[in-house]
Order: C-alpha cells, then sequence, then structure tokens
C-alpha cells in the first residue's frame, strides 16, 4: 500500500494531483507548522502577461507559530471578490470555464471562509472529484502522530499500514531514507515531467507556462486533464 501526504495547498498544481493519484491513501499534513508564503496560501493563474499570482491572505501578526490548521484568513480584506473577478476574467473564454463556474461561484461567491484548511481541502476534495482521483484521504489530525520530521512519515506509513512511501522530489533533502529502509517501508520518489496543454494567450510571442494552478488545466482541457496528467 502506498501512502503520500502534503499539506494542504490552494487551488494547486497539476504535480500535486499526480502524487495523490499515484497512492493509495493520502494523508492531508495539518499539523505541521504553517509555512507563510508559500503555496499553502497562494497559486498562479495564466494571463496574456505572465503568470499572476491569487494571495489568500491569512492572519499571521501576533499569531506565533501555528499548525496548518490553526491558520485563519482576514477577512478583513476583500480576497473572495477579487480571486473570483481574475478568474473570471482570465479564463471567461476558456473552452471550460462555464462547466465549472457554479463551483467557482460557490467558492467565492455563496460560501464565507474562516479557516485556510477548509477553503483548500474543499477545493481539492472538488478537484479530486473532476479528476476521478478515487485515493482514500485522511487529516494528520485525526491519526494523532507525536513524531515529526522523518519519524512523522514512518509512523503514519504504520498507522496506515503502508509497505510504501511515496514522497516528492524535495524529500530527498530532508527524509532519512535509511530510517526507511530499517523500518522495511520502501521509499520512493516521485518523478513528475511537467506536460504541456492546450493553454490560453501561447502563440507566436508567448510561451506555455508551466507550473500554473491546477484550475489552468482543467478549465482549458475539461476532462481530457485526466490524460495531461498521465491518469489511465
Amino acid at each position: 500500500m502506498i501512502l503520500s501526504v502534503h499539506q494542504p495547498q490552494y487551488i494547486p498544481w497539476i504535480g500535486y494531483f499526480d502524487k495523490i493519484s499515484r497512492s493509495d491513501h493520502f494523508v492531508f499534513l495539518d499539523t505541521v507548522q504553517y509555512k507563510h508564503r508559500e503555496f499553502q496560501n497562494r497559486n498562479k493563474i495564466r494571463t496574456d502577461r505572465g503568470a499572476l499570482w491569487l494571495t489568500v491572505p491569512v492572519l499571521v501578526r501576533g499569531c506565533g507559530l501555528q499548525s496548518v490548521m490553526q491558520v485563519r484568513i482576514d477577512n478583513q480584506q476583500d480576497w473572495q471578490r477579487k480571486h473570483f473577478e481574475s478568474i473570471k476574467f482570465w479564463y471567461a473564454k476558456a473552452p471550460f470555464f462555464k462547466d465549472h463556474l457554479d463551483f467557482i461561484e460557490d467558492v467565492y461567491n455563496s460560501r464565507k471562509w474562516e479557516r485556510l484548511m477548509d477553503l483548500n481541502v474543499y477545493i481539492i476534495k472538488y478537484l479530486l472529484e473532476y479528476l476521478s482521483i478515487s485515493t482514500a484521504v485522511s487529516f494528520e489530525s485525526k491519526a494523532k502522530t507525536s513524531q515529526t520530521k522523518t519519524e512523522r512519515i514512518i509512523e503514519l506509513c504504520k498507522k496506515f499500514k503502508a509497505d510504501t512511501y511515496l514522497s516528492g522530489s524535495g524529500g530527498k533533502d530532508y527524509l532519512e531514507e535509511e530510517r526507511f529502509e530499517e523500518e522495511g517501508i520502501v521509499l520512493q520518489y516521485q518523478n513528475f515531467q511537467h506536460p504541456i496543454y492546450h493553454q490560453q494567450f501561447v502563440g507566436s510571442d508567448k510561451d506555455f507556462l508551466p507550473y500554473m494552478s491546477v484550475l489552468d488545466l482543467i478549465l482549458n482541457e475539461g476532462h481530457d486533464a485526466r490524460k495531461v496528467i498521465g491518469l489511465n
């Protein structure tokens, strides 16, 4: 059984879903320390001028060290309207925009979000369903881990009876590989090659932009997004 883990990200990139699809069980790391200004509260969409960051404002000043599940959104800022208008403006002419308009309006116009994690997980679960990725999903907080770093991963593998751990390529920089061997757990690294797909604004003077939010893929390719990612 293959296990993978990651913090809940805001409208994640394609590789995030590739990793989940290659796993039998995926765990949201919601008790780890929140890292500000990374992909947990922001991501990029494509415009005719290049990439545009969409950032969810969060409360960090005076909050000390927070876990992912503790981070609250700063709703004094009008971020929901701005994100909705940006997505609508730049993707209104995308082939599959109308297919997802109800969901986009639901996220940004109909709901009020207090915790960043709730927003991220809601979006991710919608995208998993649309991409027909049926991997089981859990939360680290429910598993009640007690360890940190490599030992946290090993503990999660044992709790979910996984014999293989699938790490992102960045795990090579911090995972203690010998510990997995000692525990009889196979350690694999994700080797995701970013695909090129139909993308708006690409022309003689503009190149394809990789590493956008997966929204860019599904609004341009629809259900063919599965093939683009490499899903069967």
